[in-house]
């Protein structure tokens, strides 16, 4: 049966409640594989295991379990090898590696934040700021609406105006929270969202990062910002002794602490 990997702790880690379960249903026996240094948190895999609600919260739980007790590199939900051996093979491949890791992760969470516009609010910001669609803007209105080559280019001249003003806003967003956070990692361009930016905190730092994320709201009223976390810091941790899963960490996908300005 093929072994779904949940972590990857050190062997010292404190151990995990007896009888603890992980995805399946019923969920399966959650159980340590130890290699040298390390141990990797797992259970036999389910066939057929969909992105489901719950079992996106059972991998967010048994990681939430391992986290308590001390740093833990976390899988992504999904997160499949072939077998016992071939995870413990992989620890002991990847030791040196994954220690540095831990050690680096220690005492450090992850807060993802999106962004993307109001779009009532960007819009009457273009009209303010360039005079050119301002002006055919107003020729149209005067014009009775204006002819129908009238109002595809002002809606193209609109629609360029915009896409400029996501990567400029973009680019503001990351720059007012960069240097509170001791890394950031961008995520995939093609999510919908202007900025797509994972970054990790350290715990004692959070109320300082939290701060910034709300002073960012504030001077950019016409984003809507998202946040997302704490999370285990899924986006700093390279692929393990698994098949790759899902881009979007378990805990986003089951919900997570998400805020968005009000």
């Amino acid at each position: 049966m093929s072994t779904y990997v949940y972590g990857i702790t050190a062997a010292s880690h404190p151990s995990l409640p007896e009888g603890m379960g992980g995805v399946g249903d019923p969920a399966r026996p959650v159980r340590v594989l130890t290699e040298g240094e390390l141990a990797a948190v797992v259970s036999d895999a389910p066939e057929g295991l969909r992105p489901k609600r719950r079992e996106l919260l059972a991998h967010q739980n048994v990681l939430a379990e391992i986290g308590a007790g001390g740093c833990v590199l976390p899988m992504r939900f999904g997160s499949v090898a072939p077998d016992d051996d071939s995870v413990t093979s992989v620890l002991a491949e990847r030791a040196e590696h994954y220690l540095e890791r831990l050690r680096a992760l220690d005492g450090r969470v992850e807060y993802n934040v999106k962004a993307n516009h109001v779009e009532e609010a960007v819009l009457h910001h273009v009209m303010a700021t360039n005079p050119e669609i301002r002006a055919l803007a107003e020729a149209n209105r005067q014009a009775g609406g204006g002819s129908y080559d009238d109002k595809i280019r002002l809606g193209e001249m609109v629609a360029e105006a915009v896409k400029a003003r996501e990567a400029e806003d973009g680019a503001a967003l990351e720059n007012a929270l960069h240097g509170v956070a001791d890394a950031e990692s961008v995520g995939p361009g093609s999510t919908g969202w202007l900025a797509n930016v994972s970054y990790l905190v350290k715990r004692e730092s959070a109320e300082e990062f939290l701060t910034a994320v709300e002073r960012a709201r504030e001077d950019l009223p016409h984003l809507e910002i998202r946040l997302n976390g704490p999370l285990p810091p899924y986006s700093f941790v390279e692929p393990g002794p698994a098949e790759p899963g899902p881009a979007e960490p378990a805990g986003a996908a089951a919900g997570g602490t998400d805020t968005a300005a009000g």
